[in-house]
């Protein structure tokens, strides 16, 4: 069964989308996921229907070196690693390469990432 896992935004004030999310819409929120090495620092939002939303947010985007904010991929899940890696070579296969995985992230995540055909990038996850 595939569904939708999550949809990410990237955002400016990391803090402050967390604290909107969280006041107005009553998302709860996991702890502040920070990767040094390339000072990427996420959050995930859980709704109580069980949608989930990751705020993202990393320097080089904040200093204006990326065009656009807001979406910053589509996450599906597929149930299992195997199904991850079964379903990321068929689209490879398809002329969709890998972008990059199928891997387990410093997040915790077995994701393998394509891009669909315009460009938007899609985590196929567990």
């Amino acid at each position: 069964m595939m569904k939708i896992e999550h949809i990410a935004l990237w955002t400016k004030d990391l803090e402050a989308m967390k604290a909107f999310y969280t006041t107005y819409f009553g998302a709860t929120s996991t702890q502040r996921y920070h990767n040094p090495k390339t000072g990427f620092s996420s959050y995930f939002l859980s709704f109580t229907d069980g949608a989930r939303l990751e705020l993202c947010c990393r320097p080089d985007i904040i200093e204006g070196k990326r065009d656009s904010f807001g979406f910053t991929h589509l996450a599906f899940s597929l149930g299992s690693k195997e199904a991850v890696d079964c379903f990321a070579y068929k689209l490879q296969d398809a002329g969709y390469p890998i972008q990059n995985g199928p891997r387990t992230t410093g997040d915790g995540y077995y994701e393998a990432v394509i891009f669909d055909p315009e460009g938007n990038q899609i985590e196929l996850t567990v």
